[in-house]
């Protein structure tokens, strides 16, 4: 049965893949986007995927987001916490600004977006709420000090939250994907890169795909018997 899904940082990356899977999974898909206009309107032109523009790290814009989804779509049944960034530094090195950057990106939108939608499935007894967390938050990083406690900041308010809900049709989960083949790891050092990727059991990045379909898995109405639950997609790289 179609529902109305909304995907945060959902135009490019893991993201642009998680809004995907969604649609062909016969959901009516909204994907935010912060900064990148160009990116956004190339996708919802590919993909004839709705596409918003606002910051989840400011929670009235989500509030105000959140309000013109239901405007056009329809009440959200199903959230896919995304949007992340990266601030990358050894912490003795690392300002304040990019501590806060990353945890207001990747962890305060998680409050932010569910905030929005979650009195609205309570009313309703219906729900999906994907976090995506990463490997590094499960296993740390060096020069990720921020990144990697935001990641793992999310896998404990996934599954405080599926405890709060669990008995309202809420499920709750998250999946935390390894080195995957987007624009974000892309950017990391040719070198680094091919030592990180030397680690892999599987011996390769991710495909957005592979992780997409995960998350489409668990937003769907017939996974309603997991919650709590944090999936590893790494190829290996660190078990769980």
């Amino acid at each position: 049965m179609s529902k109305v899904a909304l995907v945060t940082g959902g135009t490019r990356g893991l993201g642009a893949a998680i809004s995907v899977a969604l649609q062909q999974a016969g959901h009516r898909v909204a994907a935010t986007y912060h900064s990148n206009e160009a990116a956004a309107a190339e996708f919802a032109q590919q993909h004839g995927i709705r596409v918003l523009r606002w910051d989840v790290a400011d929670q009235a814009a989500c509030q105000r987001g959140v309000a013109r989804v239901v405007e056009q779509l329809g009440a959200v049944d199903i959230l896919v916490n995304n949007a992340g960034i990266t601030r990358d530094g050894p912490l003795h090195r690392m300002s304040q600004e990019q501590w806060q950057d990353v945890i207001h990106t990747n962890l305060d939108s998680m409050f932010n977006m569910t905030r929005a939608v979650i009195e609205g499935m309570r009313t309703r007894g219906y729900g999906r709420i994907v976090n995506l967390s990463s490997v590094n938050g499960r296993r740390g990083q060096a020069g990720q000090v921020n990144y990697a406690a935001a990641k793992a900041g999310v896998i404990g308010f996934t599954r405080a939250l599926a405890l709060e809900n669990a008995r309202r049709g809420i499920t709750v989960n998250a999946v935390a994907p390894g080195y995957c083949d987007t624009a974000m790891v892309a950017a990391v050092r040719p070198d680094v890169l091919e030592q990180i990727v030397a680690g892999i059991p599987l011996g390769r990045l991710g495909r957005p795909e592979e992780v997409a379909r995960v998350c489409a898995f668990l937003a769907d109405e017939a996974s309603g018997y997991i919650t709590g639950a944090t999936i590893d997609v790494n190829g290996g790289l660190y078990p769980g």
